[in-house]
């Protein structure tokens, strides 16, 4: 299989650590995956979440470009309604501007959190056509003058950076807008798996390379996938109960920092609807991890993949990063 591979990093908080331990542990895996082969590392932003620190995804794009050397390090994505785009613009013009042609935008329109702490972040609008409205215009600051398309504000930051714009999804509705703008999508079928087929088939029908934001010829996903390498199936589906356990605190509306991993029987008995969020995965050894990861690129036709890996102790997602690497590369 030769599709790129790529990581999401959302700088997960074991229980017993600290933010500053969950960073500095992010960081070295940034060194791994820069020397294994990934091409992209993403950081995806959240609030209000005991056990992820991956709120200021500039930042930590910033320190992970500083890191590495080859790899390409985003956002996937930065929530925009969190954010006034203008400000978006000159903080990925500025690290395009300090890192070079490394930087990928990834843009959302959930805020990343909570409704309480969406309102204390909000800064732009969420609809569909001011959405499309506000990266129409994060175009124009990027462009060569440098200037919005709607008002004739300048970003000397940003001007001329072309920073590359995705958009990110989990239904029909985000990719709909990803195709009508002619931009690549990122299907979040890590932890939305019901719309795959119907999100993917809207979005290659409604592409145009007409629209004023087109950046591709023609249709390009990357699709989000649950994964968890060890040397053997059983240990690998053991370290896979690490998120488990997050996905049914969620249900259960528990706020904890990651667990460490337990016997999966001792979760069957729990209710199932949040553990079929992560049905599309690949646990188990390299070989059958590959082969899960092959499928569900044959059965989609996505164009990458970025895996998605939580570990309790960081040693384990780093040991998962290096055999995957050694069977997909």
């Amino acid at each position: 299989m030769s599709i790129p591979l790529n990581i999401l990093d959302l700088v997960s908080i074991s229980e017993g650590a600290t933010a500053r331990e969950a960073i500095a542990a992010s960081m070295e895996s940034a060194r791994l995956a820069d020397e294994l082969g990934y091409r992209r590392l993403w950081f995806a932003e959240h609030h209000n979440t005991p056990n992820l620190a991956s709120s200021a995804t500039a930042l930590l794009i910033s320190q992970a470009a500083s890191v590495t050397g080859r790899i390409r390090v985003g956002s996937g994505g930065v929530m925009l309604p969190n954010h006034a785009p203008l400000m978006v613009a000159e903080q990925y013009g500025t690290l395009a501007n300090m890192h070079g042609n490394r930087i990928d935008l990834g843009l959302g329109r959930a805020p990343g959190t909570d409704r309480m702490t969406a309102q204390a972040l909000s800064r732009s609008s969420a609809e569909p056509q001011a959405f499309a409205q506000s990266i129409y215009d994060l175009q124009g600051w990027f462009s060569d003058t440098g200037s919005a398309h709607s008002t004739p504000i300048v970003s000397a930051a940003s001007a001329g950076t072309q920073v590359p714009v995705w958009v990110l999804g989990s239904t029909v509705n985000g990719a709909s807008i990803a195709g009508q703008l002619g931009l690549p999508f990122s299907l979040a079928s890590h932890f939305a798996p019901d719309q795959i087929d119907q999100a993917l088939e809207v979005y290659r029908e409604t592409f145009t390379t007409e629209a004023p934001t087109a950046q591709i010829d023609e249709p390009y996903v990357m699709a989000g996938i649950n994964v968890m390498v060890a040397d053997t199936d059983e240990e690998a589906e053991r370290e896979f109960t690490v998120i488990e356990q997050m996905f049914l605190d969620i249900q259960q509306g528990q706020s904890r920092k990651l667990q460490p991993p337990v016997d999966p029987q001792t979760l069957m008995g729990q209710d199932a609807r949040d553990r079929s969020m992560l049905r599309i995965k690949a646990v188990g050894s390299p070989q059958t991890a590959k082969r899960k990861m092959e499928e569900f690129v044959e059965r989609t036709g996505v164009d990458e993949l970025i895996t998605v890996t939580y570990a309790y102790d960081p040693a384990v997602r780093e040991r998962s990063l290096r055999l995957l690497a050694d069977a997909w590369f």
